[in-house]
């Protein structure tokens, strides 16, 4: 028997943005930043770039010392930072890993990052870390397991975590809700945020088959806190249909570049990360991409004065008919 959306939604209150309260700290300003790798710390330590923010990998940087901590405490005296977890493994059946909990909660409060983020996926089972981040069924049991993993998340770290809508390449038919009304309902009942990845968006529409215009403007956008943008590659699946595999590994899409004008139009100006983890071109490659990215956020800045509704869908969830049934 499926669960019912709109009774589900009335049985837990929401939580309150302010229980979640970041620490005193600088945060991420209205322009782009880039991922921070250790090819490019040298460029960066001598000829300090104009970069709004660099964004790490929590799980690359989870021991006491080295030369990575050296570079990222350089790094952190000059730019504002973003931290995102690849590990939490958030939508997991299992308990979190409390030992990597306690290990991205003191990695935050060594550097005190003005954003951490994880991913609306699981990827660890049975003590094993698999290299991938895995799609998760929307539905009532997904949802609570969620929520908890991620009450336990922010109370842990003492502040807010944006949540990052997935790239998938399957669905389950167990689902009850739609990703934008799953992640709606996350983040009431967690006063957790939003991390909109506008590549996630257009991969994941276009591999089932939607507009992914029309999926963004499903999402929670009111919630977003920044956004991600990225390269994919393209394949063909069995059947001879499109597929776009998220990458990270290729210039920003056109088509990506595009979605991201409308989800400016919906947030307004949001720190802007380009993500490029494969294939790995030069500092000034990527720096070119990160100043595209803020004129699309200057054109945005003098034109959008304040939030504008989606123009493709209403802004407020309504059950649909067989939901409220």
């Amino acid at each position: 028997m499926k669960s019912n959306p709109a009774s589900d939604f009335a049985c837990v209150p929401p939580v309150t943005l302010a229980n979640h309260a970041p620490p005193d700290h600088r945060p991420l300003p209205q322009r782009a930043g880039l991922g921070l790798k250790p090819e490019h710390f040298a460029h960066i330590h001598e000829h300090q770039p104009d970069v709004g923010f660099f964004e790490v990998h929590a799980e690359n940087y989870l021991v006491a010392g080295g030369p990575m901590h050296h570079h990222l405490t350089r790094i952190r005296e000059c730019y504002p930072l973003s931290i995102h977890g690849v590990g939490l493994s958030i939508g997991g059946e299992e308990p979190l890993d409390v030992d990597h909990l306690d290990a991205v909660a003191r990695l935050v409060d060594r550097y005190q990052p003005a954003v951490f983020s994880e991913h609306l996926a699981w990827s660890s089972h049975g003590g094993v870390f698999f290299n991938d981040l895995l799609p998760l069924p929307y539905n009532l049991p997904t949802l609570q397991r969620v929520c908890e993993h991620i009450d336990q998340v922010q109370n842990r770290l003492g502040r807010r975590l944006l949540l990052e809508n997935p790239s998938t390449y399957v669905e389950f038919i167990s689902s009850t809700w739609s990703e934008g009304d799953f992640l709606r309902e996350v983040i009431h009942r967690t006063g957790c945020g939003l991390l909109l990845d506008v590549n996630n968006v257009y991969v994941s529409g276009t591999n089932h088959g939607r507009d992914p215009q029309r999926s963004l403007c499903e999402l929670p956008c009111h919630a977003a806190g920044e956004i991600h943008l990225a390269g994919f590659a393209e394949d063909v699946d069995a059947a001879g249909d499109r597929l776009l595999i998220d990458t990270h590994g290729a210039p920003v899409a056109e088509a990506v570049w595009a979605l991201y004008d409308t989800a400016l139009t919906i947030t307004g100006p949001l720190p802007t990360l380009i993500e490029r983890d494969n294939d790995l071109p030069g500092f000034e490659v990527l720096q070119q991409e990160a100043r595209l990215a803020e004129q699309h956020l200057s054109v945005i800045a003098a034109e959008v004065k304040a939030y504008k509704p989606c123009p493709h869908t209403k802004t407020r969830y309504a059950p649909t008919q067989e939901a409220a049934a």
